[in-house]
């Protein structure tokens, strides 16, 4: 086996522990410390599904993307590369607009509102990113 699949296997394994940590209440019901715990649950959910396009692009052979657009310009070429699918894009950028804002931010700014969609369709979106990847190194 590759050792970039080796490395995409253990990114899904820690996205799914870190998907197992987030809470089984509503947003509205956490305290703003905990609320502040779901955002970087967010945060790394994103974080390891970057890991797992960087790798993907290395498989292919392209360079991975770097500077201050770099993680628009990784989710761009996965697209373009036709690693991702045209919904899936559109799903994952808006974990990555919420990564930014998390990076950028401050935890007291955090809308539980406009978390709680993401908290709660990130597995399914993570569902729908594995089998996408897995579709790709199957090609590969």
């Amino acid at each position: 086996m590759p050792d970039y699949k080796l490395r995409i296997e253990a990114e899904f394994e820690a996205v799914e522990k870190m998907l197992a940590a987030f809470p089984n209440r509503t947003m509205n019901e956490l305290s703003e410390l905990e609320l502040a715990g779901v955002a970087a649950l967010l945060h790394n959910f994103y974080n390891g599904i970057e890991n797992v396009l960087k790798q993907s692009i290395r498989a292919r052979g392209a360079t991975v993307p770097s500077g201050q657009s770099s993680h628009r310009d990784l989710l761009r070429i996965v697209r373009e590369h036709n690693i991702i699918s045209e919904n899936l894009y559109f799903d994952l950028s808006l974990y990555l607009a919420f990564r930014h804002f998390f990076v950028h931010g401050y935890a007291m700014d955090l809308v539980p509102e406009r978390m709680s969609p993401l908290a709660d369709k990130a597995a399914k979106v993570f569902k729908k990113f594995r089998e996408e990847i897995c579709l790709h190194i199957l090609q590969s």
